[in-house]
């Protein structure tokens, strides 16, 4: 045994003895050096688990960490209401600390920030890596990791519903009377400021206490809102009271892992079988792969279904989050075409898209087609003739299971493993199904009338 590793495994052996007895709940810990320093700071959504972690004999954290086990002495810890105070508190004190083992986060290229624009009538709320980017903004951050300040996003959007897009929105502007708003609308994550749905004064109202929430005035938020429930109860003005409580609820249950997606609602589909993974992992590839600078939240999928050019249908599924919505999926019975499987391609596309073409709608993130480069030509040919232009299309062929991408000559061909192929595969057998689906119906009423004529 080399020199000290008696007293190398007695040491971890008390910090894992120490480790068993730490809360199960979110928080921050600190591993300090026998001077009382701060080496490392991390976040936990359970500090048990991810404290234990470190110190059991299998564990490998590369050249650079493991030297670190060899100087904790002793092991702080931090407890938080939720997942969310953990991320925040944890950048803080990687500020404040400085700690040896952790990546000091300096580089505005690398690391992300949550910049609220506070600037503009209706502040937006967005993820970047350059908050120079954003004058005047409101600038939180740095954060350690893109993929949990995005799912806190999407969290706490459900809850201050704010906006996320980049539009120029002004109170009174003609534009917003004909503008239909996105889908994050549809499902209660934003007040579609865009069409005139709320006014400054209301909007800023739920911004402010955003940028109140994250800079840990959870108590008072919550205390200004209870007072607001029951005065606005005693005025009878009812739905306000109802927003007002729906809105306390959800803060109170933030920290519930099971109110990440508005699991109990109606729109979304637990029927359908996305795939084993973690939908935000796989938003995150794709966005990589397709180079998009914003994330993937809202991605649309198109199919053409006949037989032998009889009934032939289109069909458009929506997909939120990595997850199906199925108030957002769309029947088509194709008028311009029969046995043309591009020509029907090109009317859904026309039919569907054209209020985005003429800038009265956002676009979603990403458009799949289902087929080839000719399906993917076809739709792009609609396109062409818009005045605004979708962010990315891109094609999937069943057979090569290969992408095909706007703008680029050469297909994709990933892994069968990649998370962001998996959710396109996914998206598009979705879109064939329920394409099938309505065929199936029409040929079904189709022989019915025959049989009644005869």
């Amino acid at each position: 045994m080399p020199p000290g590793g008696s007293k190398s495994s007695t040491s971890q052996d008390r910090h894992l003895a120490c480790a068993k007895t730490l809360p199960e709940g979110p928080g921050v810990y600190l591993f300090k050096d026998v001077a009382g320093h701060v080496l490392y700071v991390g976040k936990a959504n359970s500090l048990r688990s991810r404290v234990c972690s470190y110190f059991t004999s299998s564990t490998d954290l590369g050249p650079r960490k493991q030297p670190m086990l060899e100087l904790v002495d002793e092991i702080e810890v931090i407890e938080t209401e939720g997942e969310w105070d953990a991320l925040l508190l944890e950048s803080r004190l990687i500020k404040d600390t400085r700690p040896r083992f952790n990546v000091l986060l300096k580089d505005d290229k690398t690391y992300p920030y949550l910049v609220v624009t506070t600037r503009e009538e209706f502040p937006a709320v967005h993820v970047t890596r350059v908050p120079a980017d954003h004058p005047g903004a409101r600038v939180f951050g740095p954060f350690t990791s893109t993929g949990a300040l995005r799912e806190a996003m999407q969290l706490l959007q459900q809850i201050f519903r704010f906006r996320t897009c980049h539009l120029d929105i002004k109170q009174g502007d003609p534009v917003n009377r004909h503008f239909r708003p996105c889908l994050l609308h549809a499902i209660d994550m934003c007040t579609a400021p865009c069409a005139d749905l709320i006014t400054p004064e209301e909007y800023g109202r739920d911004i402010t206490r955003f940028i109140r929430f994250i800079g840990t005035q959870r108590t008072n938020v919550l205390d200004e809102l209870r007072q607001e429930m029951n005065t606005a109860a005693e005025e009878r003005e009812y739905e306000k009271a109802a927003s007002l409580r729906d809105q306390l609820s959800a803060i109170e249950k933030l920290s519930e892992r099971e109110t990440r997606r508005r699991g109990e609602g109606a729109a979304w589909q637990p029927e359908v079988t996305v795939f084993a993974t973690d939908p935000a992992s796989s938003l995150r590839s794709l966005q990589k792969i397709l180079q998009i600078d914003d994330p993937v939240r809202c991605m649309e999928a198109i199919d053409i279904a006949h037989l032998g050019g009889r009934e032939t249908v289109g069909a458009k599924v929506c997909f939120i989050d990595g997850r199906p919505w199925r108030d957002g999926y769309r029947r088509y019975k194709i008028k311009t075409a029969a046995n043309d499987d591009y020509q029907a391609m090109r009317e859904v596309v026309s039919r569907r898209y054209r209020e985005a073409g003429q800038g009265h709608e956002l676009y979603p993130d990403v458009i799949l087609i289902d087929g080839g480069r000719g399906q993917l030509n076809a739709a792009l040919e609609i396109f062409a003739g818009l005045e605004v232009q979708p962010p990315r299309v891109v094609a999937l062929a069943k057979q090569e299971e290969v992408l095909f991408i706007d703008g680029i000559e050469e297909p994709l061909k990933l892994s069968r493993h990649h998370a962001g192929l998996r959710l396109c595969q996914a998206i598009r057998d979705e879109a064939h199904r329920f394409a099938q689906q309505y065929h199936h119906l029409l040929r079904s009423k189709k022989i019915s009338e025959g049989s009644t004529g005869a």
